[in-house]
């Protein structure tokens, strides 16, 4: 055991500890504490039915319960865990603080126990992708490393395991950035743009919490940054350490020169060879690579540009049927997103879009639907929003709009719409609440309906 795991294993045995959310990184949380002897209360929204056998699996552990409406009123523990998507200024957290309570989450702790080596990757758009190449490039060059945090995987049930010779390689995202006060030694800002004004109060809170990726840097940390990017640029200046940039479309560190990605005048990939289709993932290869380029074999980037077919629900080819290319790129929660999928193809495509609003506009999604979908077809609550933009924009009546009230509907319209050549594009740019738990089972219906034409 590590001297910082020794030190927090010490200071919650035989405390009363309470966690919020009965979610993805909470549960392996709620063992990790009761293996160190907390006494664990959970607490969420759910009732046992709904949880299901989450419930009975912790219950089977020892955890006592809090549930249903009402849930946190009584809120008491000394030492409490709020989920990452939960604000930390809601009255019930507000009047535990006042008495003294210790307010925390898994990955605040994590980062106070972890010995490795941390690179960590935010950003509005390209986190996953970013990450995925990190750890890739590090483990095909031979580096113990671990990949974690907002990509689905808790690290901290394996934090006793973990040595100072390794990476530890996390996607985080502004709900868990917003609280805290530790930076990692690599902070990637792959760019910002505006997300989530559903939870956060404005633009600039969102922002605020983006930079705590490097807030708490040192002169010996690195800070990787999107050039091309208003918000990043300015928070370059801020820079603790070493800087840098990236961009493919100004000048900067990684930088893009007779169809290369270029480090100092090296020619590192020909982008070309990238299996993943946009210019997006092109800077999502500069950022990766910038972020690993002292630590990393050279040789690997190639190999993996040449065999690495992305992340599922990103720009994800699910099948050709008559002519016509399904793809499934439910990861685009925002109309930024969505941009940025339009633009890898042509005038040929029949767009499923909507869901649920984060607050944020949707005036820019309106040119690049009518430049390029022919047929769009709208479902969820931000349907007429994205309805309204595309009317707002020169050119967008020629854009056929269908409005669907459930998905194999929405797959059967797209599917009467397309022709030989075009290409059925799932890509909401909002996100999944509205009708599933996330964008993951999203994604998984639309390629199961695809799959059953």
């Amino acid at each position: 055991m590590n001297n910082k795991l020794s030190e927090f294993s010490e200071k919650i045995r035989g405390k009363n500890v309470a966690v919020i959310g009965i979610g993805i990184s909470n549960k392996p949380l709620i063992g990790f504490l009761q293996r160190y002897g907390a006494k664990v209360t959970a607490y969420d929204r759910k009732t046992a039915e709904e949880l299901g056998e989450i419930y009975n699996e912790l219950e089977r552990q020892g955890t006592e319960f809090k549930l249903g409406d009402g849930y946190l009123d009584m809120i008491c523990e000394d030492i409490i865990f709020k989920t990452p998507g939960m604000r930390y200024d809601i009255p019930q957290l507000m009047a535990a603080r006042e008495r003294g309570a210790w307010v925390t989450s898994e990955m605040e702790v994590f980062f106070d126990i972890c010995p490795a080596k941390i690179i960590a990757v935010t950003g509005s758009d390209g986190k996953t992708t970013t990450t995925t190449l990190i750890h890739k490039f590090l483990e095909a060059s031979g580096k113990k490393t671990r990949l974690g945090g907002n990509i689905g995987r808790p690290l901290i049930d394996e934090a006793e395991e973990i040595g100072e010779d390794e990476y530890v390689v996390l996607e985080l995202s502004s709900f868990q950035l917003h609280t805290m006060r530790k930076s990692p030694d690599i902070a990637v800002i792959t760019n910002i743009s505006p997300n989530h004004l559903d939870v956060h109060k404005d633009y600039a809170e969102y922002i605020d919490a983006k930079k705590n990726i490097m807030r708490y840097q040192n002169e010996k940390s690195l800070l990787v940054t999107n050039a091309g990017n208003e918000e990043t640029k300015k928070i370059a200046k801020e820079a603790k350490g070493r800087l840098i940039s990236f961009s493919a479309y100004c000048d900067a560190d990684f930088c893009l020169q007779d169809g290369y990605i270029c480090y100092n005048k090296e020619k590192l990939i020909d982008i070309n060879k990238i299996k993943i289709p946009g210019m997006h993932n092109v800077e999502n290869y500069m950022a990766a690579m910038a972020a690993v380029y002292d630590i990393a074999d050279h040789n690997v980037f190639l190999d993996i540009a040449e065999n690495f077919g992305g992340v599922e629900h990103r720009i994800e080819l699910v099948r050709v049927l008559d002519g016509v290319s399904y793809y499934n790129s439910s990861i685009d929660s925002s109309p930024n997103r969505t941009i940025n999928t339009l633009k890898v193809f042509k005038d040929n495509v029949v767009m499923i879009a909507g869901g649920k609003d984060k607050g944020i506009p949707y005036d820019d999604i309106g040119p690049s639907i009518a430049e390029h979908v022919h047929t769009l077809i709208l479902i969820g609550k931000t349907a007429d929003k994205i309805e309204m933009a595309l009317k707002a924009t020169p050119g967008g009546d020629k854009v056929k709009v269908i409005h669907a009230d459930t998905y194999p509907e929405a797959v059967s319209k797209a599917r009467e719409n397309a022709n030989p050549g075009d290409v059925v594009l799932l890509s909401p740019a909002s996100t999944s609440f509205d009708m599933f738990k996330n964008f993951e089972e999203r994604g998984k219906l639309f390629k199961e309906l695809v799959n059953k034409l």
